[in-house]
């Protein structure tokens, strides 16, 4: 191989001839035979280009084996007929990617994403294979600088070469985690956390809906710093108990908490609401000495204000008479607003949303918002991982909204040029995310998410996005996502989701989703020049997500008695030990 390039192709070595091209692919027929057989779906092709010393690499996406009939004209027959024969004919297909230049201007040996012109017809083409696979997989992270590295495993095709993603496009675009039960969603997201940790100043948070990487905030050299929406037990000491009081939700979540819509009087109650969070968020700020913010807020500002107080002006509605021609007549909302009272204090008086309507004395206090922000927004504690097991699934998406919806609004309003950027891991997304939200608080919920998966790139928020049920993921947010790490899918239609997220050309590669190891991924989007499979590296922290060995264990384990009376007792408290 000649020293100073990275791809060298002898003319003798060739796989086949192009005979076909169009906008999508290039179809080539192969000469080599012998050659063929140990070639596969996946493997990357090289056309020459248009010069001698640029070659334009593609991926091979399906084999064709076909008889063509040919004419022998040398073989004429007496009476001048023309003999036939049969003639074997492999067909390749190949989707083209990028352009590999030896030279060009001033650099040699470049690689570029997309193809600026076509392999015409009879070009020779090659199976990029050997010391021309690992040049070239080297030279896709040599051409990545170092502080833009992530490494997130190594190539199927060649296990000796590093699969390493651009960080700053991954995460600056969205991204989505994608995969089946038992593929290694939870691995992949404990690996990326991992390598985010070597990191200076990591800022990432992770919405944690089972609990399962509360590991990476244990030991002596944790990865990341817990913290726990409170349930209706003490925290312990690894996760700091989060709460979200009531007044941090705007009018809209307060409706969709708390309003039952079909209700002919669900208007008055509306109204009712807005009118007294108003009024006592103002008389709060007056009492505070906050004049200057009473002058500007609105209904939907975060303000602490008393919710007994609030209970109390609806309760003086719902019971106020007013004088009238007869005597005492009921008043303008007597009796309407008996029900959304009810309502509000069945929801004040169940301890699981005690973390809500039930929080410490300090969470009602103005300055409590300025130590949230700097507890999650803040690059101190690095990666942050909220844990939302124990907040019930009824209020779960709204809970989740009204996270993130208040930390995007204090990011959004912090000066551009004293922003960190931040990420949100939004694990389960499914549970939240719904592609056919149903009630009002999954709809609100969802509106936080698409409007930060729409414009949060421009303020420095980011989604990465994972579930195990893409098919149930907001189409929205998944448009808006421009990286893919795709795992085994097993599902039909949530392979046809991944599909449609995919270019056209695309099509084959996305084929292989069903037949994906334990680990291995397809890697698409701007993250990677190369669309392609990777084995993911093993993360040193693992997740509580590994698959129970259902057979081993029965063979192994016995259960408890006393510790079925612990479970029973830990769902009466509704807290887990």
């Amino acid at each position: 191989m000649n020293s100073t390039n990275i791809l060298d192709f002898p003319r003798d070595a060739a796989l086949g001839r192009v005979f076909r091209v169009d906008t999508a692919s290039v179809w080539a027929e192969a000469t080599d035979h012998d050659r063929l057989t140990r070639v596969g779906v996946g493997s990357l092709v090289a056309f020459q280009g248009s010069n001698s010393s640029e070659y334009l690499v593609g991926m091979l996406d399906r084999v064709t084996r076909d008889l063509q009939d040919e004419a022998l004209l040398d073989d004429l027959e007496e009476e001048g007929v023309v003999p036939v024969e049969a003639r074997q004919r492999d067909l390749l297909r190949v989707v083209l990617l990028g352009t590999y230049r030896e030279v060009d201007g001033t650099k040699r040996n470049t690689f570029k994403r997309g193809a600026d012109s076509y392999p015409l017809v009879e070009s020779p083409c090659w199976v990029i294979d050997g010391t021309n696979l690992q040049g070239l997989m080297g030279l896709l992270t040599q051409q990545l600088e170092p502080e833009k590295q992530l490494r997130l495993g190594t190539f199927v095709a060649d296990p000796t070469a590093r699969a390493v993603a651009d960080g700053d496009r991954l995460f600056q675009r969205h991204a989505a985690l994608l995969g089946s039960t038992g593929s290694g969603k939870s691995w992949s997201v404990a690996l990326i956390l991992e390598r985010a940790k070597a990191l200076s100043h990591p800022n990432l948070i992770v919405f944690d809906m089972h609990g399962e990487y509360a590991p990476l905030c244990e030991g002596p050299n944790p990865i990341a710093q817990g913290f726990r929406i409170a349930g209706t037990g003490d925290s312990d000491a690894v996760h700091h108990s989060l709460y979200l009081p009531w007044w941090l939700m705007n009018q809209e979540e307060m409706q969709a908490l708390l309003l039952d819509r079909s209700e002919s009087n669900a208007p008055n109650q509306a109204a009712r609401l807005t009118h007294h969070v108003r009024d006592l968020k103002r008389e709060s700020l007056v009492e505070a000495g906050k004049d200057h913010v009473a002058d500007r807020f609105t209904v939907d500002s975060p303000i602490p204000f008393s919710l007994s107080d609030l209970i109390s002006r609806l309760e003086g509605d719902d019971t106020e008479m007013v004088p009238g021609s007869r005597g005492d007549k009921g008043g303008p909302f007597n009796g309407r607003l008996t029900r959304f009272i009810a309502r509000l204090q069945a929801r004040t008086e169940d301890r699981r949303f005690g973390f809500m309507f039930s929080p410490p004395d300090e969470a009602v206090e103005y300055e409590w918002l300025h130590d949230l922000a700097k507890s999650l927004l803040g690059t101190a504690p690095g990666i942050k991982v909220i844990d939302f097991s124990e907040v019930p699934a009824d209020v779960l998406p709204i809970v989740v909204g009204v996270l993130a919806r208040v930390l995007y609004e204090v990011h959004f309003w912090t000066e551009e040029k004293k922003r960190t950027p931040v990420t949100f891991v939004c694990d389960e997304a499914h549970l939240y995310l719904p592609a056919n939200a149903g009630g009002a608080a999954e709809v609100r919920a969802l509106d936080s998410f698409e409007r930060i998966a729409k414009e949060g790139r421009k303020y420095g928020i980011s989604l990465l996005v994972v579930s195990q049920r893409p098919s149930d993921v907001s189409r929205t947010v998944l448009s808006q996502c421009n990286n893919f790490i795709a795992l085994r899918l097993t599902n039909d239609q949530d392979q046809a989701v991944v599909k449609r997220l995919m270019p056209d050309s695309m099509e084959g590669i996305a084929a292989a989703l069903p037949l994906l190891d334990v680990g291995e991924a397809l890697v698409l989007g701007d993250s990677l020049v190369l669309p392609t499979r990777i084995r993911l590296d093993a993360p040193s922290v693992k997740p509580n997500s590994a698959t129970k060995n259902f057979w081993t264990e029965w063979n192994e384990s016995e259960v408890e008695e006393s510790d079925l009376v612990d479970a029973v007792e830990a769902m009466r408290m509704q807290s887990r030990p």
